[in-house]
């Protein structure tokens, strides 16, 4: 393509090279290769289901990690505005229909009073409109209740980060998703000195209502939980962006401009690079329980974390000994027999490798990033998955897909075939046997990516988002897939969600 003058003063604005783009513009024109896949993960055969006796003895590991003075830091994605959350109640509110006509706008009328955010509603409807929520639905005023609770002269919630939003009912008031992740960290993420780490990606806009919330919150839940937050926050870099095609491969352009969009969770491979701990959380925004039923989440959550810890000191001993030289037959077994049992990384021409060869292949599969990822017993619930697929240098190892890597013709049966799902539930080690940090981005899978047409301002472009966060950007980590218990994942995709038992206090 052709780049003009006002292309590069953008570039360099965002801090893109003229290559990187160029490399977007092709794969908005050429796509991304479908995955080749072995088959999908399951118990066996790429996940773990622990025993009883391995959950307890990764907790004390876990615990004997904190004593000894181990970092830890969790980072929550939370940069998400919550008008996906409120799609139907948009519908409903530009609608030509006064009343509720579908089942979920009709459940969420009839339990109006079982959201956490029902008397902050209920004031802004008495001062909006003189009258209670109560009355409003008595004289079937739905859309005004509706346009209290999304719109800018309301609480305004179809235009704040999910972060915000009230969740839980509690006694006496209510907690916001920042607040429960707050909670939760406490549980298992408090260091030695009983300092809690948590890192959220949040849009530069709702940076300062952020702050303001932690402000607000932070003091009495310290003084609850008898530990100090450390809360720090980042935005998705500019550098990240995605340059906009038509649907021919050519740059989209307005008032003859290059037009970016943002480029997706898998940016934030560069926020989690410029992090600095032992052991890392990453969890989204929007999976939390009340904290009061936060029990399992917080046991399985170090049952993840003593897991990746024992993995990499083996990982650790095994670094050390090849960097110092070729280690003996034996030991070379050993270490090929943990890759392929423990990190289930399988390469099935090892048995023909020279010594020197497979002391070569070991360190090269070692030393990675390492990550385990709790998994749980699929149930319809939408989003990606774990897989076992190949490598371009033919090992299989396991990975982390959504439906749109694989190959249509196989996808139907591969699905099918597939056992858990990905509640997004990972736990992170990002430093090598001599205590460096991984540079991550050398790790991530350039030859994935996502595509998807949208429309702007009445024409077609074509979109492109960067290897996922949890899909492309660890393609190339160890990973570990840990199956959790069901009641670990509960994400609140849509307003109902928060009417589920695992989001409604205890009867």
């Amino acid at each position: 393509m052709e780049i003009l003058q006002t292309d590069i003063d953008i570039l360099n604005r965002k801090g893109i090279t003229p290559e990187t783009l160029q490399m977007q513009l092709d794969a908005l024109r050429d796509g991304f290769p479908y995955l080749k896949i072995e088959g999908p993960a399951t118990v066996g055969h790429g996940i773990t289901s622990p025993s009883g006796d391995m959950v307890a003895r990764s907790i004390e590991i876990w615990d004997q990690f904190i004593a000894s003075g181990g970092s830890v830091m969790k980072m929550v994605p939370a940069s998400g505005a919550a008008s996906r959350m409120f799609k139907d109640l948009f519908s409903f509110l530009d609608g030509k229909k006064d009343k509720p006509g579908n089942d979920f706008m009709k459940t969420f009328f009839e339990r109006l009073t079982d959201f956490a955010f029902f008397p902050k509603l209920n004031c802004v409807c008495i001062r909006n409109y003189g009258v209670s929520a109560h009355t409003l639905l008595a004289e079937g005023r739905y859309k005004d209740i509706v346009s209290a609770l999304i719109g800018e002269e309301g609480l305004a919630y179809g235009q704040l980060p999910k972060a915000l939003l009230d969740f839980h009912k509690t006694m006496g008031g209510s907690r916001c998703a920042i607040a429960e992740h707050l909670a939760e960290g406490a549980e298992y993420a408090a260091d030695k000195k009983k300092t809690v780490r948590i890192h959220f990606t949040v849009s530069e806009d709702h940076i300062p209502l952020v702050e303001k919330k932690i402000e607000e919150i932070k003091g009495w839940m310290e003084a609850a939980s008898g530990v100090k937050f450390d809360i720090s926050f980042s935005i998705q870099k500019p550098s990240t962006d995605t340059v906009a095609s038509n649907p021919d491969g050519t740059p989209y352009r307005e008032n003859g401009e290059l037009f970016f969009r943002p480029g997706g969770h898998g940016a934030l491979i560069e926020n989690l690079n410029d992090l600095d701990a032992d052991v890392i959380f990453i969890k989204n925004i929007d999976n939390v329980v009340p904290a009061e039923e936060s029990a399992t989440t917080v046991e399985y959550k170090k049952v993840l974390g003593g897991i990746l810890v024992a993995t990499r000191q083996r990982i650790d001993e095994y670094c050390r000994k090849l960097s110092k030289g070729l280690p003996t037959d034996a030991e070379l077994d050993e270490m090929l027999s943990f890759v392929k049992d423990v990190l289930c990384v399988e390469n099935k021409l090892t048995g023909k490798m020279l010594p020197v060869d497979k002391a070569a292949y070991l360190l090269s599969k070692l030393n990675r990033p390492l990550r385990v990822c709790g998994m749980v017993r699929n149930e319809g619930e939408p989003g990606g998955g774990p897989f076992m697929v190949y490598s371009p240098d033919g090992t299989v190892q396991p990975q982390i897909l959504e439906s749109t890597q694989l190959d249509p013709k196989d996808s139907k049966r591969l699905l099918a075939q597939a056992t858990h799902f990905n509640p997004v539930d990972l736990v992170c080690s990002i430093r090598d046997w001599k205590g460096n940090k991984y540079d991550l981005p050398e790790f991530v899978d350039r030859a994935t990516g996502f595509i998807s047409s949208k429309s702007r301002e009445g024409h077609e472009i074509k979109a492109l988002e960067l290897p996922g966060l949890w899909n492309g950007a660890m393609s190339n980590w160890n990973t570990i897939f840990v199956e959790v218990p069901a009641d670990t994942f509960n994400p609140v995709k849509t307003v109902n969600d928060l009417l589920r038992p695992s989001h409604q206090p205890s009867k």
